[in-house]
């Protein structure tokens, strides 16, 4: 049974944002210290959601609530849990797992998952 997860797209944060042309990353930073980052142009692109529930009902916090963000086209160390913090930034900075030694791109079709 698969989770039907609903919240705001990314696309729809990034058009009410409108960050500058410097704005060209998207640094999630989260309550527990954990933080990701990602291409603009890729959050644009792709099914980017900001998840406030799941199935129905709001998000409880052992999932990632109040909200957390669920990338399909990623594998899942991308999917911020406890997101406190949306940052547009210049540069790319690293995440918690990236530094780490994990993949950037988290690509599950290319099995893309650590730093090469």
């Amino acid at each position: 049974m698969g989770c039907r997860w609903e919240g705001v797209a990314f696309k729809v944060l990034a058009e009410a944002v409108k960050p500058t042309q410097r704005g060209k990353f998207v640094l999630f930073g989260c309550a527990d210290g954990y933080s990701t980052s990602l291409s603009l142009e890729e959050l644009l692109r792709g099914n980017a959601l900001l998840a406030y529930k799941l199935n129905g009902e709001e998000l409880p916090n052992d999932l990632g609530g109040p909200v957390r963000v669920i990338l399909a086209d990623k594998y899942a160390y991308k999917d911020a849990m406890w997101v406190n913090r949306i940052t547009f930034m210049m540069r790319k900075e690293l995440g918690y797992w990236e530094m780490r030694g994990y993949s950037d791109t988290a690509d599950p079709w290319k099995e893309d998952r650590f730093a090469g």
